[in-house]
């Protein structure tokens, strides 16, 4: 945004003839329709449906909501959380989503809307993006496409407009800050992912000669443990390994082969099977590798949105403050006893904690004691 409309904005107390908080009532009542299709997004993205088609229905008996029964907050509230049409119960999900939605985009236009309503507009866009990513990655513990890729080109494409993003004026300079957020945001990540990977991507399970290890439908059975099969799996790519000398499915055996089960597929030998289709799978086990994995892709890609949006600073100090977080929750957790919810933490959540923490606060951290 141009020095001189800058200037123009702080001179004149009311845009379009309009005091400043009428337009702080029209972003809360903008921001509670944009909830309302966030919703839409939450919930059709990981089923990779469409978002426009067909129009919002109840997903139980399909009924068409018109437009008079899909006004935000106001018809949850009115229908007490149910399907006019069958009764069934509206998840609550809904309203806090459009509720949470209109609040930040009135903290965005509150916080940043005084000197630069185009920042203010840009942050609405950033945080509709840290909704969907936040409720989906909490649920499916993934990061659509849409809204990594998505946001990486919303955020290329609004940092010229609103260069004040990048705390610059020069639209130009702005776009160059943004690209070059994309790379180290994706770039760093995907880094410490490979690492990561590398290092501890895998746990080994010790297994003595002859112990069976046996998989039914809850989990991995041990001689002395079980390991439920939902602290294993939550990535689609996530897979267990196992070398087994005598293998017995339920209707044959094999000899030295090895074992890899995933959520689409398990494969013994040269052999692939549907694993809902297998009702037995035990081995005499030499060897037993189950994933392990910080970060997912989604949580690199969704970095370069970060780092499109708010520069390479920002990208490091969201890095940090996230895994910082994550961390403390995480120990927070087996502290209290609940070691099985440590394990299933999608970092998505976290690293828009950190992007939220540099806009309030961080970037004057970074630039105090930190600098450019």
């Amino acid at each position: 945004m141009s020095p001189q409309f800058v200037d123009w904005w702080l001179s004149h107390p009311s845009l379009f003839g309009m005091p400043f908080h009428f337009w702080t009532v029209f972003i809360v009542i903008l921001g509670a329709f944009v909830g309302s299709f966030l919703n839409v997004c939450i919930h059709r993205m990981p089923l990779e449906q469409s978002v426009v088609s067909p129009p919002s229905h109840c997903p139980h008996c399909r009924y068409s909501i018109p437009w008079y029964l899909n006004i935000p907050v106001i018809t949850w509230l009115w229908l007490r959380g149910r399907c006019r049409s069958c009764a069934a119960p509206i998840s609550p999900r809904y309203l806090a989503v459009e509720v949470l939605t209109a609040a930040l985009f009135a903290l965005c236009w509150v916080h940043f809307g005084h000197n630069d309503p185009g920042l203010a507009l840009a942050l609405c866009v950033l945080f509709s993006l840290f909704v969907v990513a936040t409720f989906i990655d909490f649920e499916h513990f993934i990061i659509p496409d849409p809204i990594t890729l998505g946001g990486a080109g919303a955020g290329l494409i609004l940092s010229p407009i609103a260069p004040g993003l990048h705390a610059t004026f020069s639209a130009g300079e702005a776009l160059k800050r943004s690209a070059l957020g994309i790379a180290i945001g994706f770039g760093v990540v995907y880094g410490v992912v490979r690492l990561g990977k590398l290092l501890f991507g895998r746990e080994r399970i010790p297994i003595a000669p002859g112990t069976r290890v046996v998989f039914h439908e809850d989990g991995i059975l041990l001689p002395d443990r079980t390991i439920p099969f939902g602290e294993i799996f939550y990535r689609k790519s996530d897979t267990i390994r196992m070398a087994g000398r005598h293998v017995e499915l339920a209707d044959r055996c094999y000899v030295e082969a090895e074992i890899r089960l995933n959520e689409a597929a398990l494969v013994v030998g040269p052999d692939t099977f549907v694993p809902a289709d297998e009702p037995y799978l035990a081995a005499d086990a030499t060897e037993l590798v189950l994933p392990r994995e910080a970060m997912g892709f989604g949580d690199v890609k969704f970095m370069a949105t970060v780092g499109a949006f708010l520069g390479w600073q920002a990208t490091l100090f969201t890095l940090a403050a996230a895994s910082l977080l994550g961390a403390a929750i995480g120990l927070s957790l087996i502290v209290i006893g609940r070691r099985e919810w440590s394990a299933r933490l999608p970092f998505g959540p976290y690293l828009t904690a950190g992007a939220v923490l540099w806009l309030f606060g961080g970037s004057r951290f970074w630039a105090r004691f930190i600098g450019y």
